[in-house]
């Protein structure tokens, strides 16, 4: 085995291998292969050909896990049927916990900011694990469908404690939380208020939330009031994109999932297959993430002095043909090719890099833990049980379904409290103007309060299960005496 610091190498797919080649071809010139070895892993679309949902091989995860560190370019994921997207599949497997993505001006590729003066840099932080992003779908009704969001509070407490550290690291002064914490409460509701909890262990830094509507409006119009921004998976995706089209496209956004003990860095554009193998594609995003990894592992004045060579290539008017710029395209090959060549020269028409005095490599491959880590936050939370929530299938008015249930419900402990249909409340008062579908909440709480344990609400939804086709069973809580569940629209 060579001393080098092992990292997995996955080149990808469509380009993949493509811009892969360039950046090898540009670390090679800086020295970087000196002190690491690539070991190429197979994953993307050629596993998924072989009936392998989750995109890659044993020995590429194996690969990864001995490794600690996964460098990749582009990888397509089966539309609809077959595996889940292998890039979520990465990140939630090995703890990435936390989506690094770094939104900057480079010198000769033209933006309408550019164009106008308007500089644009700020990071985007990203919770990776959590959200939607769980996946976890179910179809209840031949019309109804749903998705769960799980948030947690270790997991709010991972991206946040991150962002914070991660400005401090960098001298960023001020960190923004967006959210929809005026809508989702309990969900969005508990990532502002971590926040705001956490903010308190670093008060040199500024803070301020905004709803994350607004804050993509406020994106748009003045990009440059932004130094830092931390959000939940979903919308950290979505405003990570339009991010992007800021500085120019996804091929200019560089990408860092960032564990406590694996870490992957990659290409985050699509693997367009369009013009694979026809060397048209810009390297220069898996290069910016690749300069993420190097820093990441020590290697901060080789990074510094890649980074300025590909800052002055780009001020030189060297691009490929996706960028709006000065002179000719070039291809991938002649673009790395440019960026080697330039290693030791610095741009004039923005600020270039410090170079650091020298590399001190400090990267340790993970231990393999024997058992999967539990993360706790509220371990002294009083819980009790005080009804449940029932979603049935059924075409029954709400006055007809409330009476029928409330004759189930006679000699429980129980009484019927409400019914919404999609989240809006239809009983005991609502509009007929509310439309209806086929699948609705029924809400029962305890006539009295009392301590009870989960049988008597697992009783009432066998009685339910009897008259009606039900969807799904949610028991409802309360914590510490506050109210572990929404109310219903209107209620």
């Amino acid at each position: 085995m060579s001393d080098k610091l092992q990292i997995a190498l996955a080149p990808g797919d469509g380009i993949g291998p493509e811009i892969t080649r360039a950046c090898m071809h540009i670390f090679q010139a800086a020295g970087v292969l000196d002190m690491v070895e690539f070991n190429e892993v197979e994953m993307g679309q050629s596993v998924f050909a072989k009936g392998e949902t989750r995109g890659m091989t044993d020995e590429a995860v194996e690969a990864i896990e001995g490794t600690g560190i996964l460098y990749k370019g582009p990888m397509g994921t089966p539309i609809g049927g077959g595996g889940k997207s292998i890039n979520v599949t990465l990140r939630k497997t090995f703890g990435a916990f936390a989506n690094l993505r770094h939104f900057q001006s480079l010198p000769g590729v033209e933006t309408v900011y550019s164009q106008a003066g308007v500089p644009v840099d700020f990071y985007v932080v990203r919770e990776n694990v959590e959200d939607t992003y769980g996946g976890i779908e179910h179809r209840l009704t031949p019309d109804s469908y749903a998705a769960k969001r799980l948030i947690t509070t270790p997991g709010c407490d991972q991206i946040n404690r991150f962002a914070f550290e991660t400005a401090k690291n960098f001298g960023i002064d001020k960190v923004t939380c967006g959210h929809k914490a005026n809508i989702m409460k309990m969900t969005d509701g508990t990532f502002l208020d971590r926040f705001r909890f956490l903010s308190q262990d670093y008060p040199d830094i500024e803070t301020e939330d905004v709803i994350i509507d607004a804050l993509c409006m406020n994106l748009v119009l003045r990009p440059d009031r932004y130094k830092m921004i931390v959000l939940t998976n979903l919308q950290g995706d979505i405003v990570s994109d339009l991010a992007a089209g800021l500085v120019g496209g996804l091929g200019f956004a560089p990408s860092a999932n960032i564990g406590d003990q694996i870490s992957i860095f990659e290409a985050v554009h699509g693997t367009a297959p369009d013009i694979a193998g026809q060397d048209l594609a810009n390297p220069t995003s898996l290069l910016l993430s690749g300069l993420i990894m190097l820093r990441h592992i020590g290697l901060r004045k080789t990074a510094a002095e890649i980074e300025n060579s590909l800052l002055y290539t780009l001020e030189s008017g060297v691009h490929t043909g996706d960028v709006k710029g000065k002179g000719d395209p070039v291809g991938t090959t002649a673009f790395a090719q440019a960026v080697a060549e330039n290693l030791g020269k610095t741009p004039s028409t923005v600020s270039g890099c410090t170079v650091p005095g020298g590399d001190m490599l400090c990267h340790t491959p993970p231990t393999r833990p024997s058992v999967n880590e539990m993360m706790v936050t509220h371990e002294q939370v009083k819980s009790e049980i005080v009804g449940c929530d029932i979603f049935l299938e059924t075409v029954l008015t709400p006055l007809d379904l409330a009476a029928r249930l409330q004759r189930i419900c006679e000699g429980t402990p129980f009484r019927l409290t409400v019914i919404s249909n999609r989240g809006t409340q239809v009983w005991p008062s609502g509009s007929p103007y509310t439309e209806i579908v086929n699948n609705c909440c029924v809400r029962f709480e305890l006539l009295e309060r009392s301590t009870i344990g989960q049988g008597p609400t697992v009783h009432l939804l066998a009685k339910v299960a009897e008259k009606f086709s039900v969807t799904e069973f949610i028991p409802i809580k309360m914590y510490d005496g506050q109210r572990g569940y929404s109310l219903a629209q209107g209620q």
